[in-house]
């Protein structure tokens, strides 16, 4: 049987039909070249996306862009969408997430020196705080994780923590005996609150509101900003200010991540970073004040305790790290450091 001619329309038609897919293919094809011309950074946390912190990291993304050209970007992921942070740390350490917000406090567990910005009063003032962190021994510690696959970009204001109980304000270390309280998993923290008499019990931060509210613990310690965000005034009634540690948060990039940039990338993103900490400066003291002002106005007691007995109670801890040399150093240079400059006063510590 002789094949079935084939309609010259149907041909046009076929024609035309291949052409568009053709077409629609070199689309289809520029656009994924556009589109991996754009370096995209995963930055995951574990705060509320009203957070400072959260603030200041949203400027980055637009600085990085702005400065890149689009070739680089930042997509956040808050709230622990992608797990503690503890866990975003270890992520970063296989290359699996790119950047995340992490406490001194926790960084310690995976860099150990890091413990000396944990100890209590180991700064004078605000301004000592930001004389060590944003000089020499800030930028040693920046960089001093990259043996663990993370390094610093910058520091965050995490301003200063202080204890609040859900039964009874804590006007002197011995209010603290016989009470749980919830710390950070920080060997430093947990040493810490033992010193003062409590009992320290490390709680991952999603848990603190259900942990207060059940009776797990009795108090918390942690700054004005996050007691408010958290919604932990709601069942911790007492607030007393005694300041013990300024403990600040480290914006950190996986090492592995961080040598994929191009020398000029990495220029672009350190800048950025650098520009968000001062914004986020200025968005934290912003936060404290109005966290402070709505905690009160919600009949929360909040106290400014005399902080030497307190000092006084946590003194020894100082000596115990003469088996650490390293750390040993690196306090004795904190210590010393600013030492010929006037102390500032602390700004929460003004009824």
């Amino acid at each position: 049987m002789a094949p079935y001619p084939r309609s010259p329309s149907l041909q046009k038609l076929r024609k035309l039909l291949l052409s568009l897919c053709a077409f629609t293919l070199l689309l289809l094809a520029s656009s994924c070249e556009e589109i991996s011309k754009t370096k995209e950074i995963k930055l995951a946390h574990s705060l509320e996306v009203s957070h400072p912190v959260h603030q200041a990291m949203l400027y980055m993304a637009e600085k990085l862009k702005e400065k890149s050209g689009g070739e680089l970007a930042i997509k956040l992921y808050p709230n622990s969408q992608l797990g503690s942070e503890r866990e975003a740390v270890e992520l970063l350490q296989i290359g699996s997430l790119g950047m995340t917000k992490v406490s001194a406090a926790t960084m310690e567990s995976f860099s150990p020196n890091f413990k000396v910005l944990s100890l209590p009063y180991i700064f004078r003032d605000k301004a000592h705080y930001y004389d060590v962190l944003e000089g020499e021994i800030g930028r040693e510690l920046l960089t001093e994780g990259e043996q663990y696959w993370l390094r610093g970009l910058t520091y965050y204001d995490a301003g200063s923590r202080s204890f609040y109980t859900a039964n009874k304000p804590i006007n002197t270390p011995d209010d603290l005996k016989g009470l749980k309280i919830r710390v950070q998993a920080s060997n430093t923290a947990i040493q810490m609150v033992n010193a003062f008499g409590g009992a320290a019990t490390p709680i991952s931060t999603g848990e603190i509101y259900t942990a207060l509210q059940q009776g797990v613990v009795d108090g918390a310690e942690n700054n004005p900003p996050t007691f408010y965000l958290a919604r932990h005034y709601e069942v911790a009634r007492h607030y007393a200010l005694n300041e013990h540690t300024m403990v600040p948060d480290i914006l950190l990039i996986s090492t592995k991540v961080w040598e994929k940039l191009t020398p000029q990338e990495q220029q672009w993103l350190q800048e950025a970073a650098e520009e968000s900490a001062v914004v986020q400066q200025k968005l934290w003291q912003e936060a404290e004040e109005e966290a402070l002002r709505e905690v009160i106005k919600a009949g929360v007691e909040v106290t400014y305790p005399d902080k030497a007995p307190f000092a006084e109670k946590v003194e020894p801890l100082y000596e115990s790290y003469k088996n650490e040399p390293e750390v040993y150093v690196l306090l004795k240079r904190i210590q010393a450091a600013g030492k010929d400059k006037p102390e500032q006063p602390a700004p929460l510590t003004t009824k």
